[in-house]
């Protein structure tokens, strides 16, 4: 290793590269000297509104934007459809008041990879970052959840087996379907094992049914809470690496290509009852 390697080695990560976005000075101002305070993030810019955020996205290059959505003129979902058109290098995080579904399903369409509430803390912005920039989505638990919720109450297409790949599954175990490529909805349009019918799955799981151990079937109950791997490593006082292992395995033993699918089996197999309460 060169002399000049081992000090980007010393150095750690490269930060992530943020521009703010939101129309309310003192919220704006208060998001960027929060960031400032944060490991592993640089702020290069701050945008009164969506027009300015694509023209500073143009000038600076960010590795994500963190957007408003509620701003007059150009609003947060129009600002990220054109960044995302025109500057795909640069990933967009929504930090918003809103999470019904006339804002989250949008920004999503829209191009978004994360989305955040503004009651989130400085650690939870700086992971949403950090996980957005290494190709994961990077949304809170609620939200993770709501889009779990949607998913539950759209019927399964017949046959469909997605045009992306099985994004979550072995290799990936924190993946959502298609908000990898920020296209499509959540979760993917295949179905288990590859039938495309998850009325078909049987009765209650219970441990050692389709070879799931007990901890693999707690994992999954704790999946379809809507824990981050991090959280059930934390519950299960296990590390992440084993809680992907565990992912990992009951996704072949179950047949499920995904996260999503995974919160459907465990909903559809009464293991939990909506939203995330475990059947007793």
């Amino acid at each position: 290793m060169s002399g000049q390697e081992g000090s980007r080695a010393a150095e750690g990560p490269r930060a992530v590269r943020v521009v703010v976005a939101d129309d309310q000075a003192v919220v704006r101002e208060g998001i960027v000297m929060l960031l400032g305070l944060l490991p592993g993030i640089e702020v290069v810019g701050s945008a009164r509104g969506g027009e300015e955020a694509v023209a500073l996205t143009g000038a600076h290059e960010p590795d994500v934007v963190l957007m408003d959505l509620r701003m007059p003129r150009c609003d947060g979902v129009e600002a990220t459809r054109r960044i995302r058109e025109r500057f795909p290098g640069t990933e967009v995080v929504v930090l918003t008041t809103y999470a019904d579904d006339d804002s989250l399903f949008p920004a999503l369409r829209a191009g978004a990879r994360g989305y955040l509430t503004k009651d989130a803390d400085g650690a939870e912005i700086a992971r949403a970052l950090r996980d957005v920039v290494d190709g994961r989505a990077g949304l809170s638990p609620s939200v993770q959840r709501r889009l779990l919720e949607q998913l539950m109450e759209r019927p399964e297409p017949s046959g469909g087996t997605g045009a992306s790949g099985p994004v979550g599954a072995p290799g990936d175990p924190d993946g959502f379907g298609e908000l990898r490529d920020g296209r499509g909805s959540p979760g993917g349009s295949g179905g288990s094992g590859g039938s495309g019918d998850w009325g078909g799955l049987g009765g209650p799981v219970v441990p050692g049914a389709d070879g799931l151990t007990e901890r693999e079937t707690e994992v999954l109950v704790l999946v379809a809470d809507g824990l981050s791997n991090q959280e059930i490593a934390g519950r299960l006082r296990i590390s992440t690496a084993t809680v992907k292992t565990h992912i990992n395995n009951l996704f072949a033993k179950t047949g499920v290509r995904d996260r999503a699918q995974a919160v459907r089996y465990a909903y559809q197999h009464g293991l939990v009852r909506a939203p995330g309460r475990r059947v007793t």
